[in-house]
């Protein structure tokens, strides 16, 4: 990977806790708003139900708004616990609010930054919400080691789409053979990078078994300095 000279992260799940900070942030919501239920039982169910709708906003299939309210009344409904949708559209914004908040990062993460920062330049590419994405980062201290931030909301489409790739490489001068993506989403960030020609790592961070040699995969971002 001696031509490398661009490295595009993600940032949920890659190099931002999102699980962590998002128990965290349901766990002030419903104190906030005396949600009688147990948090655990909801977490459980909720997590799964997130990543289904979330893959169905990545296809284009429910709206921003569907999905915040979506995957809350299906969740509070899988535990039978009664709420209106009132208060759903309340904790949905409350959520949303507050996920800034907490700013728990994946091991090393700042190690990893500050080695690449010298040697390459570093950009984000990420599905995740325009509105939040920039406060979290903000929030987390990781604003100074990236020269670029692409949101598929700023692009009108999402990741894996061909298109959100292009515009990354054109708004920060790269091509394909100088860059490289680094994310936790096999389908979003590693084969959506594939197929338009760039090398990607996929953050493998629960070690899953892994049978692909199109690309590389590491368990901890530290891992990273055996490739950059």
């Amino acid at each position: 990977m001696i031509n490398i000279k661009h490295v595009f992260f993600d940032l949920d799940h890659t190099l931002w806790d999102f699980e962590k900070n998002s128990d965290l942030t349901f766990e002030k919501v419903f104190k906030k708003q005396q949600i009688d239920t147990d948090l655990h039982a909801f977490l459980e169910v909720y997590r799964p139900i997130n990543l289904e709708y979330w893959r169905l906003y990545r296809d284009e299939k429910v709206s921003k708004k569907e999905l915040r309210y979506g995957r809350l009344k299906k969740a509070f409904d899988s535990i039978n616990y009664t709420i209106s949708d009132d208060l759903i559209d309340i904790i949905a914004i409350e959520y949303i609010e507050f996920l800034p908040d907490f700013n728990h990062l994946f091991e090393g993460t700042f190690e990893i930054l500050e080695y690449l920062k010298g040697k390459y330049q570093l950009h984000i590419i990420t599905n995740g919400f325009q509105e939040i994405q920039h406060k979290k980062m903000e929030a987390s201290k990781l604003l100074t080691y990236f020269d670029a931030i692409i949101t598929s909301e700023s692009v009108g489409v999402k990741k894996p789409n061909p298109k959100v790739f292009h515009h990354a490489l054109e708004v920060t001068n790269a091509n394909q053979e100088n860059s490289i993506m680094i994310g936790d989403s096999l389908e979003a960030d590693i084969f959506g990078a594939i197929n338009i020609g760039m090398p990607a790592i996929y953050c493998n961070f629960d070690n899953k078994p892994k049978n692909d040699p199109a690309y590389k995969s590491i368990t901890s971002l530290l891992e990273l300095k055996q490739y950059l």
